[in-house]
């Protein structure tokens, strides 16, 4: 093992050893170990880890109750939604699923989880955060894989990435509203709300698009694809070369990764203008072809000031400043981190 190496493996394990018990925040940032069975909480005001949760095997992604008490998490291992006391870190209840699961969104109103179910034929499955009990599922045409919902808590919508499609639910009917097809497999999704919350637009990326797509929500419709630039490139990684995209909470910016690049990129929103791109780490061994960070997936403090990018090959996640388009902080985290997402504290 390289000298370098072992610097990188010390320093995470360090990290990790001087976790604090959970500090009083206004947002906490969460972050799924998927090659693991842990989860790291990170206190934005720190930029350090302060709390594990541990004993979920493989854990894909953690949304929250809008109280604040509850973590939901997506336990591939086990085709269960843990539901976890946020406080001790401790699972309450293991609620059977349909299939195993990969992302999840909760409703505005917080009263049902929709999980996509990844495995074949796929589904989405709907689970009462009352009874805590699984009550229905929307059989649909292929596994799903990425979910987002509409500010105004009316749509959701679903990539199939063998499906190549993005499927609208209605979630008043709980029914498929619309569906659009692609030439590629639908990967990440994010919807860009209107000023009464209602989606405007939605953000695609395809498996093997370094880029991404825009459906026109209203008239359903793809309106636009964006490629990202060309340079830097040869970074190699793993699954699609574009994964991982997020609006910023106060609607004027577009995140977008790029695992070719080892970037990620920042477009201003409405006009979809390129601001500039943030270098991500690398592992540089001697000898050998440099590691990108192989990013995976995007969140953001509530004041739309920093934004956070899980570095799945390198164990870590960095934090960058929105204004400057410069990383202030790169944390240690577990195996293989993937999906990242912002508790906001009530």
């Amino acid at each position: 093992m390289s000298l370098t190496v072992k610097r990188y493996l010390c320093l995470r394990h360090l990290w990790i050893v001087l976790a604090m018990p959970l500090a009083a925040s206004s947002s906490l940032i969460y972050i799924t170990n998927n090659a693991g069975t842990s989860m790291q909480v990170v206190d934005p005001a720190t930029n350090k880890v302060v709390q594990v949760i541990e004993g979920i095997e493989a854990p894909e992604a953690a949304r929250f109750s809008p109280d604040g008490s509850r973590v939901y998490v997506t336990n591939k291992g086990e085709s269960v939604l843990n539901v976890v006391d946020r406080k001790t870190g401790k699972t309450i209840k293991k609620v059977p699923l349909s299939g195993f699961p990969n992302d999840q969104a909760v409703t505005r109103d917080g009263r049902r989880v929709l999980v996509c179910i990844a495995q074949p034929p796929g589904a989405l499955d709907i689970i009462d955060t009352t009874s805590l009990e699984r009550i229905k599922s929307i059989p649909t045409k292929a596994r799903l894989h990425d979910i987002d919902v509409s500010a105004d808590g009316k749509y959701a919508v679903a990539g199939a990435p063998e499906g190549k499609t993005a499927t609208v639910f209605d979630l008043q009917t709980e029914q498929i509203a619309w569906e659009i097809p692609f030439d590629q497999g639908v990967m990440p999704i994010a919807i860009e709300n209107g000023p009464n919350g209602s989606a405007r637009r939605i953000f695609l990326q395809l498996e093997h698009l370094n880029g991404f797509a825009v459906v026109d929500f209203a008239k359903h419709e793809e309106v636009a694809r964006i490629k990202l630039p060309a340079e830097p490139s040869g970074f190699a990684g793993r699954g699609s070369p574009s994964h991982g995209i997020g609006v910023a909470p106060d609607g004027k910016t577009l995140w977008v990764n790029s695992t070719e690049a080892n970037s990620v990129f920042a477009y201003s929103l409405p006009e979809i203008k390129l601001l500039g791109r943030v270098p991500l780490p690398e592992l540089k061994i001697p000898g050998k072809d440099h590691v990108g960070a192989s990013p995976n997936w995007v969140t953001f403090t509530p004041d739309s000031k920093t934004v956070y990018v899980s570095n799945s090959a390198l164990m870590s996640v960095s934090a960058i400043d929105v204004k400057t388009l410069k990383e202030v902080a790169r944390i240690p985290v577990g195996e293989m981190p993937k999906r990242i997402s912002t508790l906001v504290l009530p």
